[in-house]
């Protein structure tokens, strides 16, 4: 396991305040309330843990195959349906979407190898995650890979928590298949816009991992 680069920050701060925040509770409530010193020192060091956790990259054996459409996040299934996809396609799209808890691995990675056809960053409004409107109006990413077998799109979406999202990829951009594409803090969902009848191989409630589980095969 690794740490992710986009929480190099994340954790000095984190490590600066429980060091602060601890020797402060020591030297204010140790003589008296030695116990809630304590407490207070342990929920800190839980809180460190979280945001260490947080930005972990676990090595994985990835699964590659050009038929296959790989996660490209870890997280819940919460959807499966067909749906007007607007931005780019203006047709009907099958919908994957990907629900990422505070607790799961936030690297977005490329479910298929291909070029990147479109690319798009969006302000916007910070929803929950799994509220109806959040695709379209939240802070959000929308990028097409496109190879022999067809287009496929993705949405990074921004949650109540989440305040960033990261992206690394152009227009253009040759791209392979599970390699990172992007990062999103605190919480977040991947939407995956499939050709309308596509064969998914997962069902809503499974939990995925990115890189590892196969969502879909092209027909």
């Amino acid at each position: 396991m690794r740490i992710h680069r986009e929480g190099y920050v994340h954790i000095l701060i984190a490590t600066i305040l429980w060091m602060g925040l601890a020797w402060a509770a020591y030297e204010l409530l140790y003589a008296q309330f030695s116990w809630l010193a304590y407490i207070i020192t342990f929920i800190l060091f839980l809180v460190w843990v979280w945001v260490v956790a947080f930005f972990r990259i676990p090595s994985r054996n990835f699964v590659h195959g050009e038929n296959k459409i790989i996660a490209p996040a870890d997280g819940k299934v919460v959807v499966i349906e067909e749906t007007y996809e607007s931005e780019y396609f203006n047709d009907n799209r099958l919908q994957v979407s990907i629900f990422m808890s505070p607790v799961n691995v936030h690297v977005n990675r490329n479910p298929v190898s291909g070029v990147i056809k479109y690319m798009k960053y969006h302000k916007g409004k910070y929803l929950v995650a799994w509220h109806p409107k959040s695709s379209t109006e939240n802070e959000r990413t929308t990028m097409v890979i496109g190879n022999d077998r067809g287009d496929i799109l993705l949405r990074q979406i921004a949650g109540a928590m989440a305040r960033r999202i990261k992206f690394y990829v152009e227009e253009n951009d040759i791209v392979k298949q599970n390699e990172e594409f992007g990062f999103i803090r605190f919480g977040s969902r991947v939407d995956v816009f499939l050709p309308s009848g596509t064969k998914v191989n997962v069902n809503i409630g499974d939990n995925v991992k990115g890189g590892v589980t196969v969502l879909a095969h092209y027909e």
